[in-house]
C-alpha cells in the first residue's frame, strides 16, 4: 500500500487545519491514515499524507464533483502535487 502526499497552497491555513475530519471522510473509500501537515514557516504551504490501498478509486474520486466541492470549501489553491511512495 503506497503512502501518497498532495502539496498545494491554500487561502488560510487555520480554515484548511479545521477540515480534517472531513478529509478523512473523503478519502476513507481509497486510503487511510490521512495526516495533515502545516507550513512551519507559517506559510500557506499545506500538505496531506494518505495511505492507499486503491490507486484507481484514488484518482477516479479525485475528478469527482465531490472532491472539487471539497477542495473550494477548504480553500485549496490549484496546482495540487502528487507524490508516491516507491519502494
Amino acid at each position: 500500500m503506497p503512502r501518497v502526499v498532495f502539496t498545494h497552497a491554500v487561502l488560510d491555513p487555520a480554515l484548511w487545519a479545521s477540515k480534517h475530519s472531513e478529509r478523512v471522510t473523503a478519502f476513507a473509500s481509497w486510503g487511510t491514515n490521512v495526516v495533515d501537515y502545516l507550513s512551519a514557516d507559517g506559510g500557506d504551504t499545506v500538505a496531506v499524507s494518505v495511505d492507499v490501498h486503491d490507486l484507481a478509486a484514488m484518482q477516479a474520486a479525485l475528478g469527482s464533483p465531490e472532491i472539487a466541492a471539497a477542495k473550494q470549501a477548504h480553500g485549496v489553491v490549484e496546482p495540487i502535487t502528487m507524490l508516491v511512495e516507491q519502494g
